[in-house]
């Protein structure tokens, strides 16, 4: 009986990773229409590469398992890096993109999107993790230094010996931007300057202080475009 439901739960779980890959593709298709030939187009050198030399060496049996082997590994690491950059190309651009970014960082960060925002839709998100607290700020360049600079002086108050570091999402180089998809890179760079307890308790005197999320409901991941803040809301 055990092994009947394991059984049925991985066959529950393939068409489900199946329909996932199906959907990611589709998406990516459109707006990479050569994603489908590309792959392939890997696929078949990597493995004609391997069976060529397998029957140099007349082992082309060999050769040609290890070429499949090699060549699924590659179509997979290219349709993979084509599918993100996809993503990240339709997500540039659009208010709050930055904090779906944040939130799959990985482990060791805790994130709170839209901690500071304005009426423009320049918004302010906080990350804390062994390097500190980092502030990602996605608008424009002018507006979200004011954004920054309340953020920081009300964070002075309860958080002492914390670096903090700034980190604006666009792609105007000289106006010191980085682009959405080297966000992640970004952050996982900086040196490690905090140990756990300090992370925790820094996190502990953060979500003390509260954040703008907590005083209005903002809908998960990227925000429409046509949202505004409410007149009565308070914003820092």
């Amino acid at each position: 009986m055990a092994r009947s439901a394991n059984t049925g739960g991985a066959d529950a779980a393939n068409p489900g990773r199946l329909k996932q890959i199906a959907l990611t593709y589709k998406m990516t298709r459109k707006a990479d229409p050569k994603v489908g030939l590309v792959v392939a187009g890997v696929g078949i050198v990597v493995l004609g590469v391997l069976l060529a030399i397998g029957f140099l060496i007349g082992h082309p049996v060999y050769l040609g398992i290890l070429g499949f082997v090699l060549a699924f590994l590659a179509m997979a690491i290219v349709f993979g890096r084509r599918a993100e950059k996809a993503a990240f190309g339709q997500m540039e651009g659009q208010p709050g993109a930055a904090a779906a970014v944040l939130q799959n960082i990985g482990r060791g960060w805790t994130v709170t999107p839209a901690v500071a925002m304005n009426r423009n839709q320049d918004v302010v998100h906080r990350a804390v993790g062994r390097q500190g607290i980092v502030l990602v700020g996605e608008g424009n360049p002018n507006r979200l230094k004011t954004l920054l600079a309340a953020e920081k002086k009300k964070m002075a108050r309860i958080v002492v010996d914390v670096p903090v570091t700034d980190i604006l999402v666009g792609n105007d180089e000289e106006a010191g931007q980085i682009p959405l998809k080297k966000v992640r890179t970004k952050m996982l760079k900086l040196p490690r300057l905090l140990s756990g307890p300090q992370v925790t308790a820094a996190n502990d005197r953060l979500r003390a202080m509260g954040d703008l999320m907590s005083n209005m409901p903002l809908p998960k991941g990227p925000m429409p475009k046509g949202m505004r803040m409410p007149r009565g809301g308070k914003m820092r």
